[in-house]
């Protein structure tokens, strides 16, 4: 007997870890163990190995009076999944002698039936990516995850429907008279680039003109946004709609979105559509901000590249409105265990929305001062000064309402604004980390913008009246330069100034 090795990876965000299985035989009476911090359905894998051997043509392990060993290494990395499957089977066979493998830089990845059909499993995109990275040349993979594997350059994707189509092809030790059955490579897949169209447009919301300036500015330079009004005025249309105002998500963005959503199981369509979360406010602090044992995504990594939606912004919980603080700020959440400490990607635009308070409106004008009231000690002041536009959806007058024109092609006009801005946006930031407005760091504002004198002067002027917090008044001169940007002008102006501070909290 001998030992065997193989290689697979276990999926992690935006990439992953190698590991590798070696097997081992020895004789003595029956066992199949697996070592190396194995998860419950990568332990529970024998006896679907051991069935799908069997229907494939070759002995059960479970027949032969040998002690098998599966080593998964490293041995401290939490093995979790059954995509493990296929690489244990072909581990096993090696060892056995059942079949001879060449030398190719190759991983396998698959979850393994009864029968030997291979079903697809999660995180695919991010194992590629990781093989990739480790100089991997080849990769097997179930014929359902191909798709999403072929998303990854350079590095061939062969597909398979079962265990014996695997075997098949990687087989050295076959009769003279076999004809190989090689398994095709997977054409490399092409995402399209198309804007969403969601069910929710500009032009679907009546009269709510101010907040509609507000999105366009949210969209143009990636803003976060706070909508506050009685309930019934539009604020939950208004979020939506936003979503069909953001331009389509460059091949990378996609890349990362798609490996997200492919590691938590959700079967979302490879695109360039940004994400749209909407989680309740009933949602567990766990679900919103990721973690566990083995710490998983939660809603704020799964809307990185789109929107975070969080409606009835105030009904969170406290905790959890607080540890939006870090990805407002810093674009990553870190989840920290006794094991050790993770970052998930959450560059996301939040768009909150909250009544001023619970109940029947009372026709009160003083919004800010009506949820402060309402909500003493739910939102802090830190949450809040991290939104860069506070905007007030009040009540439309039934006349009002009833009597405003169609707008046709408003969404179409605002498309066109947004791109313009953004293109704006990446040539100024060409040489920074940065890509939009909201996204420039302290420096980036010194070197990228010029302020005029009288700018300035009323820069300085708002900041002693409102008494504003150094990032509040960052972020005044990042909607600033956003407004300027909608409006095509190299500078800004005081215009410009004038028209972000209508949009501050409270403002």
């Amino acid at each position: 007997m001998s030992i065997s090795k193989v290689n697979t990876i276990q999926p992690g965000v935006l990439g992953g870890t190698v590991v590798t299985i070696e097997a081992d035989i020895a004789r003595g009476l029956h066992a199949f163990s697996v070592v190396g911090l194995a998860g419950k359905a990568v332990d529970e894998s024998k006896d679907r190995v051991g069935s799908a051997i069997k229907h494939t043509g070759f002995p059960s392990p479970k027949t032969k009076n040998q002690k098998v060993v599966i080593s998964l290494s490293p041995a401290d990395l939490k093995k979790e999944g059954p995509l493990f499957d296929l690489p244990i089977a072909i581990s096993y066979l090696i060892a056995a002698k059942e079949i001879t493998v060449d030398d190719t830089k190759r991983i396998y990845l698959g979850e393994l039936g009864l029968d030997g059909n291979l079903k697809p499993v999660r995180g695919i995109l991010n194992a590629i990516i990781a093989a990739k990275e480790s100089g991997f040349q080849e990769a097997i993979v179930p014929f359902d995850n191909a798709e999403e594997a072929a998303l990854i350059d350079d590095i061939e994707i062969r597909p398979a429907k079962n265990l014996l189509e695997v075997i098949e092809y990687i087989n050295q030790n076959q009769a003279d008279d076999t004809i190989p059955k090689p398994l095709p490579i997977q054409p490399n897949t092409v995402i399209g680039n198309d804007w969403y169209e969601s069910s929710v447009n500009l032009e679907d919301v009546k009269g709510q003109e101010s907040a509609k300036r507000g999105l366009i500015i949210a969209a143009a330079g990636r803003h976060n946004v706070i909508l506050v009004g009685p309930p019934g005025t539009g604020k939950t249309m208004l979020a939506r709609a936003l979503r069909g105002l953001l331009p389509p998500l460059t091949r990378e963005e996609a890349l990362s979105v798609t490996a997200i959503h492919s590691l938590v199981g959700d079967n979302a369509n490879i695109t360039t559509r940004p994400p749209f979360r909407s989680p309740h406010h009933t949602a567990s602090h766990t679900s919103l901000v990721g973690g566990g044992s083995n710490p998983r995504p939660g809603e704020i990594t799964l809307a990185h590249n789109g929107v975070l939606f969080m409606d009835e912004f105030a009904e969170f919980e406290r905790r959890s409105i607080d540890a939006l603080r870090q990805p407002l700020e810093d674009r990553v959440v870190s989840i920290s265990r006794v094991l050790g400490t993770v970052k998930f990607p959450a560059d996301f635009i939040l768009v909150a929305a909250l009544n001023p308070y619970r109940g029947s409106e009372d026709g009160t004008t003083d919004l800010m001062g009506a949820m402060q009231e309402t909500y003493k000690n739910k939102i802090s002041g830190p949450i809040l000064d991290r939104i860069d536009l506070w905007i007030e959806v009040p009540h439309v007058p039934y006349d009002v309402l009833t009597s405003l024109p169609s707008k046709s092609r408003e969404t179409e006009t605002a498309r066109t604004m947004i791109l313009e801005a953004r293109q704006m946006q990446a040539g100024r930031l060409e040489d920074v980390e940065a890509n939009t407005n909201s996204t420039m760091s302290a420096r980036d504002l010194e070197q990228k913008i010029n302020l005029k004198d009288e700018v300035k002067d009323l820069l300085k002027l708002s900041s002693q009246r409102l008494n504003l917090s150094p990032r509040s008044y960052h972020r005044l001169i990042k909607v600033a330069r956003t407004i300027a940007d909608l409006d095509k002008c190299e500078d800004i102006e005081t215009t410009h100034v004038l028209e972000a501070l209508q949009y501050r909290v409270g403002g």
